[in-house]
């Protein structure tokens, strides 16, 4: 369960409350968005360690925060940098491009109510089972969805 849905009467700020209180010992937290045709999931307390929120559209809540907090790890303990273009390869299977977040403001809520000023956010967009990427033509053959919340930097692409 999540804590909201733990505590129905609370408040927005008592959550950011919690929230501040779990980052003092965690670090970051993975934020789920439920939703039945776009699920999402984003980092909280990144910026706050001098780097970017990270964001995944599409996939289950299991996987993304896997994902995400493994990212969060490399990024705030071992100083792996990630940037727009970047290509990696998850666990075997996903294979992720990064791509800067336009209005993180928009797309992260909770992040936006906790920090209450500007910050920056990368997203992690991933490949379908055919290696094809939401932006190709056959994507996933309509299957799944996965919203693209910024604009793809084909120019910078490389490869880790």
């Amino acid at each position: 369960m999540c804590w909201r849905c733990d505590h129905p009467g609370a408040t927005t700020e008592e959550y950011l409350t919690y929230l501040a209180e779990t980052l003092e010992r965690d670090r970051w937290v993975v934020q789920y968005v439920v939703s039945e045709h776009q699920p999402s999931a984003y980092t909280v307390g990144l910026h706050g360690l001098g780097l970017p929120e990270l964001l995944v559209t599409g996939l289950p809540e299991k996987v993304s925060v896997q994902l995400l907090d493994l990212a969060a790890h490399e990024m705030a303990y071992h100083g792996t940098r990630l940037e727009p273009g970047m290509q990696i390869e998850f666990e075997g299977e996903l294979v992720l491009e990064v791509v800067e977040v336009d209005h993180p403001d928009v797309h992260l809520k909770i992040a936006e109510q906790f920090y209450r000023r500007v910050f920056g956010a990368l997203q992690l967009v991933w490949t379908d089972d055919e290696r094809l990427w939401p932006w190709d033509r056959g994507w996933s053959n309509g299957r799944r969805q996965q919203r693209v919340f910024g604009a793809r930097d084909p120019e910078r692409l490389n490869s880790v």
